[in-house]
């Protein structure tokens, strides 16, 4: 036989007050004396109500779900992405409704159009390739609320957090630079987007600092993919032997770098010195641990949720956060002296 649940006029009987007056102090927008919230309460514990989440989340005008909006679920960097937000969300009480675009233009508009359509509070959008048409970037000013996570659209007027791609490939530079090497190059992600020129700025920026004859004399775009990376270091092997260290924008591209250089049985910090951005899988671990540009994936989750907290509250008006990296040597520079 099956039990029915508890009503709230149940509770509110019990209680000896109005439905309504239960239900806006269970939905926190009522203040009660002490002694009329406890007889709600004891009316709830000893009745076993459980609110209708659904019903609650109608009457504040707030569904206490956000969506994460990512390309590609595989990729090391998004999956930990994933994770970092829905912890952070988890311990505001908040759901995350996760989505995977493939990386398509037409999935991510059609994303942000569907979800804004009151099924979520807002939306922490990721994307990985170059807005062309401008399309992505009309659909997001449309939606009400949605903040940008690690990758821009120009364009888009929304709150925004990304690493400091500047800082990271500075260090990258600095650091190939003080180790000896001077013929570099910069394996980077598709050419249009803002994280491969970031990152690209910052290589040569060091560079040119060093106050050496060091050079970035080659530098290869495409997208953030291990074939990319195969392609890529295949051909610097081939043309230009005199590159001792590369610098490889991502964690993905440098999957088909390593896969390259394995097949040919070049070791890492031998012949080739490599240094990635992200961080974001087990670098620690390969044969040859890979020196890497770490950007705080946490700290981009929990600061992607805070703008959106921020601006669901009625906050202060969309900016964008950049956030700091690190280096973090291991063993696949060779240091020439």
């Amino acid at each position: 036989m099956m039990i029915k649940p508890v009503t709230l006029d149940q509770v509110a009987r019990a209680a000896k007050l109005s439905p309504a007056a239960v239900s806006r102090y269970l939905n926190g927008t009522l203040s009660l004396p002490a002694a009329t919230r406890s007889r709600i309460e004891r009316a709830v514990r000893e009745l076993g109500y459980r609110p209708n989440s659904h019903a609650r989340s109608l009457s504040r005008g707030r569904s206490d779900a956000i969506g994460l909006v990512i390309p590609e679920i595989d990729n090391p960097f998004f999956s930990r992405l994933a994770a970092a937000t829905e912890r952070a969300a988890d311990a505001r009480g908040i759901a995350i409704m996760l989505c995977s675009t493939s990386n398509k233009v037409s999935r991510e508009v059609n994303y942000v159009e569907k979800l804004d359509a009151s099924l979520v509070d807002g939306l922490l959008f990721a994307t990985n390739h170059h807005d062309a048409d401008g399309a992505l970037a009309a659909a997001i000013n449309r939606a009400t609320r949605v903040v940008l996570v690690d990758e821009d659209v120009p364009g888009t007027n929304v709150p925004k957090v990304f690493s400091d791609n500047v800082q990271g490939g500075y260090l990258a530079g600095r650091h190939f630079v003080e180790a000896g090497h001077r013929r570099l190059a910069y394996i980077g992600g598709p050419r249009d987007l803002m994280s491969a020129k970031e990152r690209a700025e910052g290589f040569r920026q060091a560079v040119r600092d060093s106050g050496t004859d060091a050079a970035v004399v080659e530098e290869l775009y495409g997208g953030y993919q291990p074939e990319h990376g195969a392609e890529a270091i295949s051909d610097i092997l081939a043309r230009r032997p005199e590159i001792t260290a590369v610098f490889v924008g991502s964690d993905a591209i440098l999957v088909g770098v390593l896969r390259v250089l394995a097949s040919r049985s070049i070791t890492v910090g031998g012949y080739v010195s490599v240094v990635t951005f992200d961080d974001a899988s087990p670098l620690e671990l390969l044969a040859t641990p890979v020196t890497a540009i770490r950007q705080s994936i946490d700290a981009m989750g929990e600061g992607a949720l805070a703008l959106m907290l921020a601006a669901i509250e009625g906050g202060a008006a969309p900016r964008t956060e950049r956030l700091p990296v690190e280096l973090v040597i291991r063993r696949s520079v060779r240091f020439l002296g």
